[in-house]
């Protein structure tokens, strides 16, 4: 039965078919979390963007492709989301088991411009039954503009199947100093683009309170954002005041109290949850699993 939380959160996405709010709904009601309007997500796309080494040489386990299905499972996680090949290599042992996301597009730590290959389409999410796809833009960069055409036409056709869309928003490049790109105000700006370019789940990063756009220091001028709570609030009000789901990345390996606290800060801003990587399958498996238990508890309230 369709929880009032699921129902709210469905009934924003005015125009969309019934396949796409179908697979959305999947999501939604996934795991331990399921009907709560929260999410936890695993993302494995790591080794395309670091290599192998730098992503599971620490818990050789995780060169398997089949231990983050069943870490996804396991977990009781919303869902779990990498590139084509990971996905292919379980597809038949865990098909239905968990709700996927295909990344269908990816780069790699030697490339000078910020810019990613598109490496999956929406016939492969189709063909391995994904409710998403997942797609990566650069606010910021000089072939941003390429990208969100990219991202317009993979958009329209995943919908016309009845699959979801979900844009990792992540500022670089151009203009943008190193320094702004966790840059409050330029956070909040790249959610709204991702809403905005027609995203169902925005993924951004956790914001500083840094403003780096002169042009916007008025406008956050007289409040205080030291308070990451406050700060994932507006990235939320960003995304059509909390019209959309918008989930935040766990970043780097980080001690496990700042996970949690991250935790609760999303939950107390209104976000959508977390979608955590490496912090969780870097750790031996034992760690992950407590790891990803106690995430579950606090966006259930329960901790």
């Amino acid at each position: 039965m369709t929880t009032k939380a699921v129902a709210k959160i469905l009934a924003n996405y005015e125009s969309d078919n019934p396949g796409v709010k179908a697979n959305l709904y999947r999501i939604l009601s996934q795991g331990r979390l399921g009907g709560t309007g929260k999410l936890v997500i695993l993302p494995v796309d790591q080794g395309f963007e670091h290599g192998p080494a730098r992503s599971f040489a620490v818990n050789p386990d995780a060169y398997d492709p089949h231990y983050h299905y069943q870490l996804a499972i396991d977990a009781g996680l919303s869902a779990y989301a990498a590139p084509l090949g990971m996905l292919e290599a379980g597809a038949d042992k865990f098909a239905g088991q968990i709700p996927t996301i295909l990344k269908v597009n990816s780069s790699n730590s030697w490339g000078t411009s910020a810019n990613q290959a598109v490496t999956g389409s929406v016939a492969d999410a189709a063909r391995l039954g994904c409710s998403a796809i997942g797609f990566t833009i650069y606010p910021g960069s000089d072939d941003v503009f390429e990208m969100i055409e990219e991202i317009r036409e993979l958009r329209e056709e995943a919908a016309s199947v009845g699959i979801a869309t979900v844009i990792w928003s992540y500022p670089r490049g151009g203009k943008l100093p190193k320094s702004g790109e966790l840059a409050l105000d330029v956070g909040a700006y790249a959610a709204h683009i991702a809403t905005l370019i027609g995203a169902h789940i925005i993924k951004v990063k956790l914001p500083s309170a840094h403003i780096e756009q002169e042009e916007a220091k008025a406008a956050y001028a007289g409040q205080d954002w030291s308070d990451q709570a406050d700060r994932v609030r507006h990235v939320v009000q960003s995304c059509f005041a909390g019209r959309r789901l918008v989930v935040f990345s766990g970043g780097a390996t980080k001690g496990s109290d700042a996970v949690y606290q991250d935790a609760r800060d999303i939950l107390a801003g209104g976000g959508n949850g977390s979608i955590i990587g490496r912090n969780t399958f870097q750790r031996p498996r034992a760690e992950a699993m407590a790891m990803l238990d106690k995430i579950v508890k606090i966006y259930k309230g329960k901790e």
